[in-house]
């Protein structure tokens, strides 16, 4: 740990204050000691509330064990069981009916439905990728992925398959045809593309087999760009999202085909999440340090990095906006990047970056809070050449709270940061991550809180199913992770997410969400599950990188969401004793099923942790037990950790078995990783690895861990692999 400087009652690093004063401040509007002065007021009055809060959180959680407890091996009685609930002040008594009064805010999180990214803000080179993953080719998501089989010749290979290229051309113009259609033809005969000017504005015509047509919308035609009089792309639209037809007659796919269509680009990530939680691993004011600055970098739209691939220098910087004309001639430009929302911490992290005159850490949450929103006065104020939010917003997504209690200290702690940067009212805007039992059961309540500030809700399962093995860790031992999702009580919680914000007003104000796609490398099983998003009623869901947004792009131009929503409002709202049903295991499960149950849980977790503790490593594409890849963050650790805790609880494993378990597991993580030289191998000294020590910690402290929650035992042990 560096030096600290002194402002006020608090101690902060010295190269965090250093960020500060000479990157972030200048030119913000606000001297950087008003900043910390300004903290410092806020800590005073608000970390002991804080506090209340996470006490509060424990409170019930004993009462809700103890509960449970006193009535084991019994059937849960579910009206008995919200009657106890709602005595201990868990369930919350309703609020009448309102509408959400955000405003205002940017269409791409209002109006306009499509994919979004999570990505980890320490990482620049990802934060740029997410946030230029506004635009992507639909031809390489085709060609680089399973969507186009490999049978008949089409195998990818190294150099260009032209079977392949085919399949890819031929699977693009099904999709035009049902996103734009022809008045009559179909892309799959396209002969040429031309412009006309009828009435003062351009036209335009198509020429395929059956002769010359048009588009059966023409108003989906909305722009063009030339060249030396020759027309380079034009730009339609379809529910509110844009396609590029990029013409060119020379590349080599263009010359290849009839009118000269080298490709087909669609507007894909509307919007990114750069995230300073999940996905993250800073445990200390080096990481956080590093954080900030690429947070400030891309409000100012300076972010830039270089990296070694295909033996050069790749140079990577944000995409300026894309420059066409419009149908009457006029200039007409589209946003070339993602509108950028950014997850703070939790209210249960701390950090001694910033401690107090007392030594102790301070809230996490207000720092990120303070940090984040000073940094996003330089896109507020107009200091970059690039605009993320044209609204003048701050989009903070903010996760893991717990009931409405939480989202109205979130709600006065954003207040409070206003005022200190000079903002105006409600500039910081709120996603409430639906993600915890407590805030489901109250999200109309938890809503109305934060109703003038609301642009976002969503579910997430990994997270929400880690904390419903939690809190009923009493009720009995849990059922196989993979029949969880499975039971009445998930898609129950995923409907009553819907229900509330279709209730609440956030059709055309705010994001209703869907959780991540975890198979990075299985994009056809991914169109086909989440075409099922847009159908629920899910104006965005998070996806794994920008070729998946390219794909699940796609869906929304199948299904007019906000009609949908509509739909959805006149059904009947879900059912709340399901979701307070918890997934308990009712049969006995032989010994082959529960230890295939834990070598599961066993190597995902070594295979995650390995990677934070060793590496630094927040989020990465983990290979299972089957080697295949999936994204693994820290809710996928909480609900494995969690799981193990509780079948050990209940007897269903011993200490003995999980140790050996995992043990077993780490040689296969160490062979799964054989080919990474910065990873650290576990299995040689299983007694000093810290990374197979830290996940044994995560499973024997998993009950008692509030909440389940695995930052505690991460941080501490990361920070001593670090030395720091």
């Amino acid at each position: 740990m560096s030096g600290r400087i002194e402002i006020g009652q608090l101690q902060i690093d010295s190269e965090l204050y250093a960020l500060v004063r000479d990157e972030i401040a200048p030119g913000s509007g606000v001297e950087a000691d008003a900043v910390w002065r300004g903290l410092d007021r806020i800590i005073a009055d608000l970390a002991e509330k804080n506090r209340a809060l996470l006490a509060r959180r424990d409170e019930l959680q004993e009462q809700i064990d103890a509960w449970h407890t006193e009535r084991t091996g019994q059937i849960i009685d579910a009206e008995q069981y919200q009657d106890f609930l709602r005595a201990i002040g868990y369930l919350e008594e309703e609020v009448a009916d309102f509408q959400i009064e955000t405003g205002p805010v940017d269409p791409e999180v209002a109006a306009v439905a499509g994919p979004q990214l999570v990505v980890p803000v320490d990482n620049a080179r990802y934060c740029l990728n997410a946030a230029n993953a506004r635009w992507g080719s639909l031809y390489d998501a085709f060609y680089g992925t399973d969507l186009i089989g490999e049978e008949g010749g089409a195998a990818k290979g190294k150099a260009y398959n032209p079977v392949r290229g085919a399949r890819v051309v031929a699977k693009a113009g099904a999709f035009l045809d049902a996103a734009v259609p022809l008045a009559r033809g179909s892309y799959a005969t396209l002969q040429s593309l031309a412009l006309e000017i009828q009435d003062g504005k351009r036209v335009l015509l198509v020429g395929v087999a059956e002769g010359q047509t048009a588009l059966k919308d023409p108003g989906q035609f909305v722009g063009y760009r030339e060249s030396a009089g020759q027309l380079e792309c034009v730009v339609l639209q379809n529910n509110g999202l844009h396609i590029e037809l990029q013409i060119d007659r020379t590349h080599p796919i263009g010359k290849e085909h009839p009118a000269g269509l080298k490709d087909v680009i669609l507007e894909a990530a509307l919007t990114t999440i750069q995230d300073c939680e999940d996905s993250v691993a800073a445990v200390d004011a080096e990481d956080k340090v590093r954080v900030y600055r690429n947070w400030c970098g891309l409000m100012k739209g300076e972010l830039q990095t270089s990296f070694a691939k295909d033996g050069g220098q790749v140079e990577r910087r944000l995409n300026p906006d894309r420059q066409y004309m419009g149908r009457t001639g006029e200039p007409l430009v589209l946003p070339g990047r993602s509108v950028l929302l950014v997850r703070n911490v939790g209210i249960h992290m701390y950090t001694d970056a910033v401690l107090t005159r007392d030594g102790e850490p301070i809230p996490e949450g207000f720092l990120d809070a303070m940090l984040t929103s000073l940094a996003a006065l330089h896109d507020i104020r107009g200091n970059g050449a690039l605009k993320n939010s044209r609204a003048g917003s701050v989009y903070i997504v903010k996760p893991k709270m717990h009931g409405t209690a939480e989202v109205e200290a979130t709600v006065e702690l954003f207040s409070r940061v206003e005022n200190v940067l000079g903002m105006e009212a409600n500039t910081l805007k709120i996603g409430i991550m639906d993600e915890e039992r407590r805030t489901t059961v109250n999200l109309k309540r938890a809503i109305y809180a934060a109703r003038e500030r609301l642009i976002f809700i969503n579910t997430g399962f990994l997270d929400r199913t880690g904390d419903e093995i939690h809190t009923s860790m009493e009720a009995g031992p849990m059922l196989p992770k993979g029949e969880i999702k499975n039971q009445p009580w998930l898609q129950a919680y995923e409907d009553w997410n819907v229900d509330t914000g279709i209730e609440t007003g956030l059709v055309g104000r705010g994001q209703i969400g869907k959780g991540m796609w975890a198979m990075p490398d299985a994009m056809a099983a991914m169109v086909e599950a989440k075409s099922g998003h847009p159908q629920a009623g899910a104006s965005t869901a998070w996806v794994p990188s920008p070729t998946a947004a390219v794909l699940h792009a796609m869906h929304y131009h199948q299904v007019d969401v906000a009609a949908r929503q509509r739909e959805l409002a006149a059904r009947p709202k879900a059912s709340l004793t399901a979701i307070l049903t918890p997934p308990l295991l009712s049969e006995t499960l032989d010994a082959e099923a529960i230890q295939r149950e834990l070598d599961n849980n066993a190597q995902g977790i070594l295979g995650y942790v390995s990677r934070w503790i060793g590496q630094g490593i927040g989020c990465s594409k983990v290979p299972d037990l089957n080697d295949v890849g999936l994204m693994e963050d820290r809710a996928t650790l909480r609900i494995s950790s969690q799981h193990i805790a509780n079948w050990l609880h209940h007897g269903l494993v011993d200490e003995a078995q999980v140790r050996a378990t995992f043990a077993r597991m780490a040689a296969v993580v160490d062979r799964q990783n054989a080919g990474d030289a910065d990873y650290k191998n576990m299995a040689t000294d299983l007694e000093r690895s810290i990374g197979f020590q830290a996940a044994l910690d995560l499973v024997f402290s998993g009950r008692s861990e509030a909440n389940g929650y695995t930052e505690r035992v991460l941080h501490a042990r990361r920070r001593q692999a670090k030395g720091s």
